[in-house]
């Protein structure tokens, strides 16, 4: 197996941007004041990543897959983004288990 050196770099490249917007938003976020409405949407980032993330797939395969995304989208309004993960991937186990 050989590695392409722009394959490499791209790699590269997006672990740098990566880093850069972790630390950057650490650094940021020292410098605003966090009340309640600004933690309420800092809150609500996660859930809607998950969303964007996992839509896709949900409308263009298969009923066990949008099934599993509305159990998701319900449990990351309850639980920790770890757990509404596993839950969206054994619900779609168990749906495709089962042949839906």
């Amino acid at each position: 197996m050989t590695l392409d050196l722009n394959t490499l770099i791209a790699i590269l490249a997006m672990a740098a941007a990566t880093v850069f917007t972790r630390v950057g938003g650490l650094v940021l976020i020292r410098y605003i004041e966090v009340d309640e409405r600004r933690r309420t949407a800092i809150e609500a980032i996660p859930p809607a990543v998950l969303m964007a993330v996992i839509a896709p797939t949900a409308f263009a395969v298969g009923w066990a897959e949008t099934l599993a995304c509305a159990v998701t989208a319900i449990a990351a309004r309850r639980l920790p983004m770890l757990a509404s993960v596993v839950v969206g991937v054994t619900t779609v186990a168990l749906l495709r288990a089962v042949g839906l």
